[in-house]
């Protein structure tokens, strides 16, 4: 995720691996949405898309795809069992593409077995790739925003795939920061739980939409902004601002996935701030975070205890 020549690049060896699991996936996730149809089930409180003059002002909305909450008769109709067009349309994408997301079989894997059990859920993700359509079908019925950096890269999206709910995002600061930002990360300020939104902390990230932590978000994935240099803006705010939004919910617990923790950043963040004994599950270079919301016990330590 990020700048379009690092999407776009085709990586040969891994595509056909890829595009089976792509078949895979959507075929296993259509046979389940038709059993779905057939069977009555409570739904979740999936998160409204904002309104207000709030979200006209402070956010570029690209498209939003309202999801009906209606349920199915006893006996489905035509409407019921269609295939939904999102799902249609991500199907036939990967099954004529010839570029390859960035991450592999195995760290895709990771996630999807995650949405497979949570689906319809919140899910939030950090960056827009080529795999975005696939994480939006993969949670069909929930509402799946990206936040981007880059507005070329948005708007070339945008032209191909207009049901992404995608918003422009600005970080201020640099992979340069990292060793000075890790220790300010342990001041009080930072290990706090509150609303984000108002956090003195420095690695708090102010550039997103207000409404984003209005949200409790069931998944987060950590796969932007650009980190790859010196002078890229680096993801210490979004894993630190993740692993926040994740303590303040109000109950429950949050799914956080973080990508290229084969890097400085993304490995030593991760870690400070997701908290090694909150990791459930590491393959490749994504790592699976479970983190329980913290509000329900103020005096709970920002990390759990080590055996």
């Amino acid at each position: 995720m990020g700048f379009p020549h690092i999407h776009m690049k085709s990586k040969t060896p891994n595509h056909l691996n890829l595009k089976l699991l792509f078949l895979g996936i959507f075929i296993a996730f259509l046979l389940l949405f038709a059993l779905r149809s057939n069977l009555s089930s409570p739904q979740q409180n999936i998160s409204p898309i904002p309104q207000g003059p709030s979200s006209k002002t402070s956010i570029e909305e690209i498209q939003t795809n309202p999801t009906s909450s209606k349920k199915c008769p006893p006996q489905p109709t035509s409407s019921c069992t269609k295939i939904p067009p999102a799902l249609v349309q991500a199907l036939t994408h990967y099954a004529t593409s010839n570029i390859t997301p960035q991450q592999t079989l195995s760290e895709i894997s990771v996630t999807s077995k995650v949405l497979e059990r949570k689906s319809p859920c919140n899910f939030l993700v950090f960056g827009l790739g080529h795999d975005s359509l696939m994480w939006a079908g993969l949670n069909h019925g929930g509402r799946t925003v990206f936040l981007e950096e880059d507005r070329a890269w948005i708007d070339q999206v945008k032209s191909k795939f207009h049901s992404l709910e995608t918003y422009h995002v600005v970080y201020d600061t640099k992979v340069s920061h990292a060793d000075d930002l890790i220790k300010v990360g342990q001041l009080e300020e930072c290990t706090a739980v509150g609303d984000t939104r108002f956090s003195k902390c420095q690695l708090a990230l102010k550039g997103i939409p207000s409404d984003i932590f209005e949200v409790e978000w069931d998944l987060i994935m950590v796969d932007a902004p650009t980190g790859y240099f010196i002078d890229a803006p680096g993801r210490m705010g979004a894993i630190y601002t993740a692993g926040m939004m994740a303590r303040n919910r109000k109950e429950g617990e949050t799914e956080i996935f973080v990508h290229d923790v084969d890097r400085m950043v993304e490995d030593k963040f991760s870690k400070a701030f997701l908290c090694e004994g909150y990791m459930r599950q590491q393959e490749g270079r994504i790592r699976h975070f479970t983190i329980p919301s913290h509000r329900d016990s103020l005096s709970k330590p920002f990390c759990p205890q080590e055996n």
